[in-house]
């Protein structure tokens, strides 16, 4: 789609994920059902955060995600059970590559392109780091409003990690924003830096005045 889409839930990016998940991992159980979903998104292991919703609250985020024809109902070949199909890369109009990159931020949170290349392996297979880099990048470009966005580096690491902006900004984006309007440095690490340093000066005063109090 050409036009930048509506800020998604938590909860609706998190089925959204779910939905792509579970169709490329287990195809045979695949449209779910609300009970499938909800294993899904309350699972403890491959998520970040982990998250406690009920069948109700999944019904109620479905509706809305149906409503602008993210996911379709559809009774599947038995023909009983209400199930749920997902259609988040025809309505963002994204490849597939792109569309396992933003699965793997929805379900994980913010990841490294090392990280997401290894997580992402079950739903696509990308040759190196530098082809995930460039669908990064592509989803970070794009006209109709971005998609994901490089964090600012975190003290101590080596790589930059990359969140999805399907929900509106990352925390960590939107504190950087802020400390740029506030006239402060606007990279988080800079911030980081400033507050270590101030730290240092104050473990300094600190071991003086011990010294001299030990010499009283």
């Amino acid at each position: 789609m050409s036009h930048a889409m509506p800020p998604l839930t938590p909860l609706e990016a998190r089925l959204l994920g779910v939905l792509v998940e579970k169709e490329k991992t287990t195809p045979d159980v695949y449209p779910l059902t609300v009970n499938s979903l909800a294993s899904g998104c309350n699972q403890k292991s491959s998520r970040e955060p982990v998250m406690n919703v009920s069948e109700s609250e999944i019904q109620a985020a479905l509706e809305d995600l149906r409503g602008r024809l993210l996911v379709l109902e559809t009774y599947g070949a038995s023909g009983r059970v209400l199930r749920y199909a997902q259609n988040f890369g025809k309505i963002y109009g994204l490849p597939s590559a792109s569309v396992a990159l933003l699965t793997g931020l929805m379900l994980r949170g913010a990841q490294t392109v090392s990280e997401l290349r290894a997580n992402c392996e079950r739903l696509y297979h990308f040759d190196d780091a530098s082809s995930v880099e460039a669908y990064l990048e592509e989803l970070a470009q794009r006209s109709s409003g971005a998609l994901v966005s490089k964090l600012p580096k975190q003290a101590g690491s080596r790589e930059r990690r990359w969140a999805h902006l399907l929900c509106g900004d990352h925390p960590l984006q939107a504190a950087a924003a802020e400390g740029s309007k506030d006239g402060e440095p606007g990279s988080l690490q800079q911030r980081v830096e400033r507050l270590e340093q101030e730290m240092s000066e104050l473990r300094a005063e600190l071991r003086a005045l011990s010294g001299e109090i030990t010499r009283l």
